[in-house]
C-alpha cells in the first residue's frame, strides 16, 4: 500500500483545513487508517483513526469536536477535516495504515506499516 497525504498549508487561527490521504492497493478497504502529527521538536502523536468500513471513528481526547475523520473505500481515500485550528495544531500530519493495527492499538504508531510522506500544517496566531 502506498499513501499520499495532501491538503496542508498555512491558515490563520480559527480557520479550517481538510487533509486527504490517497491510497493505492486493493487492501486499503480492509485496514484501519490513522492520522498522526508531529509538532516541531516533539514526538509523533495520535490524532484520529477510523475502522476499515469507515463507520467508527476514534479521536485523541483533546481534539474531539474539532477534527473529523472519514474514509471512502470506493475512492481509496481517508480525509481529516480540521476546524477551529489553533497555533498548537501546527505540525506535519501523516496518514498511516496497515494490517497489524486494530481497535485496541490504533493509537500506537508502531502498529502501522505504511505511512504517507506527511503534509505540513501551519496555524498562525
Amino acid at each position: 500500500v502506498q499513501l499520499q497525504a495532501s491538503g496542508g498549508g498555512l491558515v490563520q487561527a480559527g480557520g479550517s483545513l481538510r487533509l486527504s490521504c490517497a491510497a493505492s492497493g486493493r487492501t486499503f478497504s480492509n485496514y484501519i487508517v490513522g492520522w498522526f502529527r508531529q509538532p516541531p521538536g516533539e514526538e509523533r502523536e495520535f490524532v484520529a483513526a477510523i475502522t476499515p468500513t469507515g463507520r467508527t471513528p476514534f479521536y485523541a481526547d483533546s481534539l474531539k469536536g474539532r477534527f473529523t475523520i472519514s474514509k471512502d473505500n470506493a475512492k481509496s481515500t481517508a480525509d481529516l477535516q480540521m476546524n477551529s485550528l489553533e497555533p498548537e495544531d501546527t505540525a506535519v500530519y501523516y496518514c498511516a495504515t496497515g494490517g497489524r493495527v486494530g481497535v485496541t492499538s490504533y493509537r500506537l504508531p508502531t502498529r502501522y506499516d505504511y505511512w504517507g510522506q506527511g503534509t505540513l500544517v501551519t496555524v498562525s496566531s
